[in-house]
């Protein structure tokens, strides 16, 4: 039997640690002295404490550390490593968004965003809509768009979305995405729309979506620093994404806000 100070130093967790694994009831030790309350444990929990080691280094919650050291199957226990490390992956990936979007606000000069006045003719295109949660609207749109593809033979342009202005403010709102096609489908969800006539504020952001919001802001500054007012649902316009390619430098998603003039006088038709 090793003494706690012993088995301490040998795993290099603190005698506090090894204490709150045993209340924890992740690591027990092998004796407990009925009359001086005192741990012992034996040579072969080595490689056991060596494991929830690692494990809490990579902040593995306690309840699935315990799962894992318990579990008998090798399978289950690689299962559940892996669930964890895909965690920790898309939380690195949203750190690493989160550094390249302040990266570009924290710029001394940024430079200015093009954006453009554009009159859209009404189109008649193949949709499908609903009232979905911020939360959900990725997934809704993966099968929003799954289903278009599946109905519209003769596709025309880019794939787009109307997105109610709730949908930011109050965090639900009406989501419209779209395919132009000379023959719009009527089948299950999809259904042809006439999109209206509008004028837009357009500017591109180029790159993964992680930071749209800032192109959102830039563009929303631009609009009001000329006069105008945002009148109707934001639209998008996916020129080249994920459904393209997976290398997201190359992504181009055409932002367009319908405006109008609250102000006598405003600038030309295109700015920078």
């Amino acid at each position: 039997m090793l003494a706690i100070g012993e088995f301490s130093r040998l795993t290099h967790l603190s005698v506090r640690t090894l204490r709150r694994y045993h209340d924890a009831d992740l690591l027990v030790p092998a004796v407990v002295d009925p009359f001086t309350g005192y741990r012992s444990y034996s040579p072969e929990q080595i490689p056991t404490a060596q494991v929830i080691h690692r494990l809490r280094e990579l902040d593995v919650p306690l309840a699935d550390v315990r799962r894992i050291v318990r579990s008998p199957d090798p399978g289950a226990r690689a299962d559940l490593v892996a669930d964890h490390l895909q965690r920790l992956e898309a939380e690195l990936d949203r750190t690493r968004a989160a550094v390249v979007s302040l990266r570009r606000l924290l710029r001394p000069e940024l430079a200015p965003l093009p954006v453009e006045l554009r009159t859209v003719a009404a189109t008649t295109v193949a949709a499908v809509q609903g009232d979905v949660d911020l939360d959900d609207v990725l997934s809704w749109y993966s099968g929003a768009m799954a289903e278009l593809d599946a109905a519209v033979t003769e596709p025309s342009g880019a794939p787009g979305g109307l997105y109610d202005n709730a949908l930011f403010e109050t965090g639900r709102g009406h989501v419209l995405v779209h395919r132009a096609t000379p023959r719009p489908p009527q089948r299950g969800r999809v259904h042809p729309v006439e999109l209206p006539a509008v004028e837009l504020a357009v500017a591109t952001h180029e790159g993964a979506h992680d930071d749209i919001d800032v192109t959102y802001g830039e563009l929303g500054a631009w609009v009001v620093a000329n006069a105008l007012a945002v009148a109707g649902p934001v639209r998008e316009s996916y020129l080249v994404g994920p459904r393209d390619t997976p290398e997201a430098s190359v992504w181009r998603t055409e932002i367009g806000w319908p405006v109008f003039r609250v102000a006598a006088g405003r600038p030309g038709a295109a700015a920078t």
